[in-house]
């Protein structure tokens, strides 16, 4: 933003500052004369003035609110803009104080070469001024020689002229005559040997020149450096991304690029997820319109007028995954604690899950988060409760982006045991209704060609389990049946045999009816032996009381309040409730129901 615009967005706060003045006084204005104007003498006496004051009241009232919310508005809009431009002036600022130090790195670099140029120079000067004196001197001791020499001659010609002996004349002026000749022969040069003017060539200073030129460029800057994924920084569909520099680099703007990562993409496939690519001035951004739990590589490029840097090194950011989703079905509960269980909901693996409770009143209020389990591993989890009260349940899945946003929740009511059948466990000949809480045993039989069986499910014993109650202490349900159907109901360990009847083995207790000519008989099988007892009236709810503290199973006459049988045995395993129809006919289970008193005397 060039200083013009900037000049343009001040005079704006300005003219915005006036406008939100005189706002403020009319409606100043406005609130005076409303609460300091007297009534009107005549109101009293005339009602269509009063009525009439009233009215204009209320139209005031309405406009006052309209100029408040007129400037509500400018204040936003006011706090958005001075936002902006802090932005805009702290990175004015930041260019300003790198292009201060690339200023001063640039004079200290000219000054630093300017000193080693003149350094040469001298040393240069140095070298030529020794050599000139070392000729000169040279010549200075041949001049010095040549003089010796000529003295000698000369002195040695005197003392021949001057020699009174003819002989030793004659026989000394010859060789005399000879030197002297010879020395004549020989030239002195008498000019210098060398000028006595210093070369003093101009110094290149090109590379100077070229750095002084290269003060106004800005050099390229150099790759930023992406920030790791900072926890709770992303939504179901945004990522907030963050970058730096090591360098004091001026940058005009960067360019984020972006694009998710397939893991199942083959590893010879030739798709490329497509790149998207986001221009902006700050070191952060918020990238939206995303996929949810989905991961996303991102990198970065800075980018001024000398030219774009390296990009940076690529870095791997995840999105918040989308909510669990509870599988109501598969959830129990009993006074003390609840089972809930739900699915991801993501293709990519979460973190963690945190599971939320909050209570609520007897008029169905909700409270705010009663509390919170963190860090569950896995997609199920056991919650402790308080008996008697009404929660609600909700589950958020957890990776490094944040928490999801909370799954449906689940109503938890700790009056009583509550569980689901597990379809998976039924016989194939056994149907179960929509709700979950009622078997069918229909009058046709099938084929054991067209019965679909796995390990899971009950072969010859047509039943069906309930859900694990994985919690000791006192669990109570009951059944409803009819006179004219056979049944077992009972409880059996998780691996009781599937080909085997409900309390013909050691992993199963039940109480069984049998219709016969004469009358109704019932049994209460484990290991298949049963005690000989006579139950006179038929019970048709049948109450049925599990205490893991005890040891005890006990089935009940709920209308008559009778107690039938009690098993003891020292459970070693949790237990499910289990069911069993010998003979067509249906069987509805009643659970979530506060154990009546005289159950666990």
């Amino acid at each position: 933003m060039d200083l013009y615009e900037i000049r343009g967005g001040g005079l704006g706060v300005i003219a915005e500052e006036a406008e939100l003045q005189e706002l403020s006084r009319e409606s100043t204005a406005m609130e005076t004369y409303n609460v300091g104007s007297p009534p009107s003498p005549t109101a009293a006496e005339d009602g269509s003035d009063g009525e009439e004051d009233a009215f204009k009241e209320g139209e005031t009232e309405g406009e006052i609110i309209l100029i408040r919310d007129q400037l509500q508005e400018k204040v936003a809009e006011m706090e958005s803009f001075a936002g902006h431009l802090e932005e805009i002036f702290l990175t004015v600022e930041e260019n300003f104080g790198r292009q201060e130090q690339h200023l001063e790195q640039h004079y200290n670099d000219v000054l630093q070469t300017l000193s080693q140029r003149q350094d040469e120079s001298a040393a240069r000067l140095e070298e030529e001024k020794k050599s000139k004196l070392e000729a000169l001197y040279g010549q200075l001791l041949a001049c010095g020689q040549a003089l010796d020499a000529s003295k000698e001659l000369i002195e040695t010609a005197q003392e021949v002229y001057r020699s009174q002996d003819k002989r030793l004349l004659l026989k000394t002026v010859m060789p005399t005559i000879k030197r002297i000749e010879e020395f004549a022969k020989d030239e002195v040069d008498l000019t210098l040997s060398t000028c006595l003017e210093f070369n003093t060539p101009l110094a290149d200073l090109s590379d100077v020149k070229t750095m002084m030129d290269s003060i106004n460029v800005v050099p390229a800057p150099s790759a930023p450096v992406i920030n790791p994924q900072m926890p709770n920084s992303a939504t179901q569909t945004s990522l907030r991304v963050c970058w730096s520099l090591f360098s004091d680099d001026t940058v005009e703007y960067y360019e984020l690029y972006y694009r998710p990562v397939l893991e199942d993409t083959p590893a010879d496939s030739t798709f490329t997820p497509q790149v998207s690519k986001v221009t902006l001035k700050e070191t952060h951004c918020t990238v939206a319109d995303l996929l949810p739990n989905a991961q996303y590589e991102l990198w970065v490029t800075a980018t001024n007028t000398t030219g774009i840097s390296p990009a940076s090194e690529k870095a791997l950011y995840m999105t918040v995954p989308s909510p669990p989703v509870i599988k109501q079905r598969e959830c129990s509960s009993c006074p003390e604690a609840a089972l809930i269980r739900w699915e991801s909901g993501n293709t990519n693996p979460v973190d963690s899950y945190t599971v939320e409770l909050r209570e609520m009143g007897a008029d169905g209020t909700e409270s705010s988060i009663t509390e919170s389990i963190v860090a569950v591993p896995t997609c199920q989890c056991l919650i402790q409760l308080q008996p008697g009260q009404r929660y609600l349940i909700s589950v958020r899945a957890v990776n490094i982006g944040g928490p999801s946003d909370r799954s449906e929740p689940i109503t938890i009511t700790t009056t009583g045991t509550f569980f689901y059948l597990l379809e998976d466990t039924a016989h194939p000949c056994l149907s179960i209704s929509e709700d979950g809480f009622t078997i069918f045993y229909g009058d046709e039989e099938l084929p054991i060609s067209a019965m679909a069986l796995d390990d899971n499910t009950f072969t010859r014993c047509v039943a069906v389990l309930g859900d694990l109650i994985p919690v000791r202490g006192r669990h109570y349900w009951e059944v409803e049946v009819d006179d004219g159907t056979e049944f077992r109901i009972g409880v059996a360990y998780e691996d009781t045999e599937r080909n085997s009847y409900l309390g013909a083995n050691s992993t199963s207790w039940c109480m069984r009816h049998i219709l016969s000519p004469s009358r109704h008989k019932y049994e209460f099988l484990h290991n298949g032996w049963s005690p000989d007892l006579r139950v006179t009236v038929n019970p048709v709810r049948i109450g049925v009381a599990l205490d893991y503290d005890r040891g005890t199973l006990s089935f009940f006459n709920v209308n008559l309040e009778q107690h039938l049988h009690t098993f003891h045995c020292h459970f070693q395993n949790y237990v499910h409730p289990c069911f069993s129809l010998d003979n067509p006919g249906a069987l509805t289970v009643h659970n979530s129901i506060e154990a009546p008193e005289y159950t666990f005397i």
